[in-house]
């Protein structure tokens, strides 16, 4: 094979890297070492995230109780070292012993912007959204494109490659734009989708460290980087930047149990990403008129709660009736001291469906499900630090009585409510 053909690479436009600029400034015997070096580490360093990625994506296939998150996940660490499978070839230039593989993994970088995406959707949303396949339309359509190609004889393919993709230079110009604008594109939803995330969580759960996805977020971040790394064409940051990345989701991503697991919950959180469609009477709603304290909220509030609960089949009188008998539960029964409380807990112990509950703790009491919860947890707080047979435990120990599971937990909500840390709060009351 001829030294030309080992430098283009992907027709020579998808930037499988030269070594020259990085030992072009060492001379000497050093050149020599430094070029073997280079290589070895770099061969060493690919080879491993190869074995990692398929590893953990066996260990994710072995996990109990998997979710659809888990599945998407295992395909893509599959997918990310089949990647780095390719790579490391053409970076040895063994791919041109397998005359057969050239082109198969020029479409495979757009495989994984949409796997960013689907994965985020599946954490958040207990389940793949619908039609997710047409995310994967154009990277079908690229191998079909590229089959004549790929069906092509040995020699012909080596003359292509010679000739840094004679008759694809089209082709490699548009999929080269939609590498780079799918990454950017399918990173900024994924966002979005955290975003979303966070408030869909706030009317579900009473403690978030377990199911905020932070985890993920920082990751979204880190793929930022590696997506300017992609549009800036350096390659050995973009595949090292890749074996941390297999590491970093591979840990979290196993330790990541299921989020919304039971139905009602599923229900629930659907229901948020996919709102009912418009009511067919003319946009009449068939629901009891909204109670006369909502008329003091914040209006943008009050049209939101108009929108959220427009087809309640909840009635005035049976909204009352719920309203009082949540506010006895929780009196007697203080249920705000179990830290890992939810929506759907607390609806199971009031014999009725969560949406109606998050629909009362929204109208009646004004708050999400989180600050409900976390407000009496703090008000319970203060009356024990108010009781001199109180003194004889830590803050910590108080706060987790009431129900914060942790002390970042407890200072964070704590200082949202009063404005102050603890111990500030306390010296100055």
């Amino acid at each position: 094979m001829s030294k030309k053909v080992k430098q283009n690479g992907y027709f020579g436009s998808l930037r499988y890297p030269g070594i020259s600029t990085f030992v072009a400034n060492v001379s000497g015997p050093w050149k020599v070492f430094t070029f073997t070096t280079y290589f070895a580490l770099n061969r060493m360093f690919y080879i491993i995230g190869i074995v990692i990625s398929f590893f953990l994506c066996l260990l994710l296939l072995g996990k109990k109780n998997k979710t659809a998150a888990d599945y998407i996940l295992s395909f893509w660490l599959c997918w990310i070292g089949a990647h780095l499978g390719f790579y490391y070839l053409f970076l040895s230039e063994k791919i041109f012993e397998f005359i057969a593989l050239l082109g198969l993994a020029i479409p495979m970088p757009l495989v994984h912007p949409p796997l960013l995406y689907l994965y985020t959707a599946a954490l958040c949303r207990g389940q793949l959204p619908k039609r997710w396949w047409w995310h994967f339309v154009p990277v079908l359509a690229c191998y079909l494109y590229l089959s004549p190609f790929i069906l092509l004889p040995a020699e012909r393919k080596i003359w292509i490659f010679q000739n840094k993709g004679a008759g694809y230079e089209g082709f490699m110009l548009l999929i080269n734009i939609a590498i780079n604008v799918s990454g950017v594109a399918y990173t900024v939803l994924s966002y979005r989708l955290l975003q979303k995330h966070r408030r869909v969580i706030a009317d579900m759960f009473s403690s978030q460290e377990k199911v905020n996805l932070l985890w993920l977020k920082n990751l979204i971040y880190g793929l930022a980087v590696i997506w300017i790394a992609v549009l800036a064409g350096y390659d050995p940051a973009i595949y090292g930047a890749a074996v941390l990345f297999v590491l970093f989701i591979g840990y979290f991503g196993i330790r990541q149990v299921g989020i919304f697991t039971s139905q009602p919950a599923l229900e629930m959180v659907q229901s948020s990403y996919d709102p009912p469609e418009p009511s067919s009477s003319g946009g009449e709603s068939d629901r009891a008129p909204l109670p006369a304290f909502l008329e003091k909220t914040d209006p943008e509030a009050t049209s939101s709660d108009r929108k959220k609960y427009e087809k309640s089949g909840l009635t005035l009188e049976a909204a009352e009736l719920l309203h009082r008998r949540l506010q006895d539960l929780m009196a007697t029964q203080q249920l705000f001291r179990e830290s890992e409380l939810s929506l759907t807990d607390l609806a199971e112990r009031l014999d009725t469906h969560p949406n109606y509950l998050s629909q009362i703790v929204n109208e009646k009491e004004g708050k999400n499900f989180y600050d409900y919860i976390n407000s009496m947890r703090v008000e319970a707080f203060l009356k024990m630090t108010a009781d001199p047979k109180s003194r004889q435990f830590t803050l910590l120990a108080l706060a987790l009585d009431c129900g914060f599971n942790s002390k970042s937990a407890f200072n964070r909500y704590f200082k949202k409510a009063t404005g102050q840390a603890p111990s500030e709060y306390l010296k100055l009351d």
